[in-house]
């Protein structure tokens, strides 16, 4: 994927989170032209969260995952407006972001791995995905 304005924005975002949340740690990331995939590790889980020894890691997050994927969003949405007023951007009518996300509690290294290589895979499947068209012209223009 070659990353436009927006694109490099998302990107920035999504490193700069560790900066403003605590005790998360990211991992994996790919943005695509009509979603993104990521790992966000919750750092301090509960004991359900440690199948291993089912022990907590030290303190629990401070944030859920429902509030850091609303951060994200709100960032990166903030930013979008700025550039529609300041720099031309086209405007999007609705929201910029679907209203939910999928989320899956990684439970061990083989899923961590599997999931790992589904995100590092998913540019170069973008061909056959069934929104390819639509989305091709609309974000070449940002």
């Amino acid at each position: 994927m070659v990353l436009n304005d927006f694109g490099r924005i998302v990107m920035a975002t999504w490193n700069d989170l560790p900066n403003h949340i605590d005790r998360i740690q990211l991992d994996e990331f790919v943005i695509m032209p009509n979603h993104i995939h990521g790992i966000i590790g919750l750092v301090g889980a509960t004991p359900r969260g440690c199948p291993n020894n089912g022990q907590a890691q030290g303190p629990a997050p401070t944030f859920s995952l429902f509030d850091i994927v609303h951060q994200f969003k709100s960032f990166t949405t903030n930013r979008y407006s700025h550039n529609v007023k300041y720099n031309q951007w086209p405007s999007f009518t609705k929201r910029l972001w679907q209203r939910n996300y999928y989320e899956h509690i990684i439970r061990n290294e083989n899923d961590f791995n599997q999931i790992r290589e589904y995100i590092n895979d998913n540019p170069l499947k973008w061909e056959l995905d069934e929104y390819y068209e639509n989305t091709k012209t609309y974000f070449n223009n940002i």
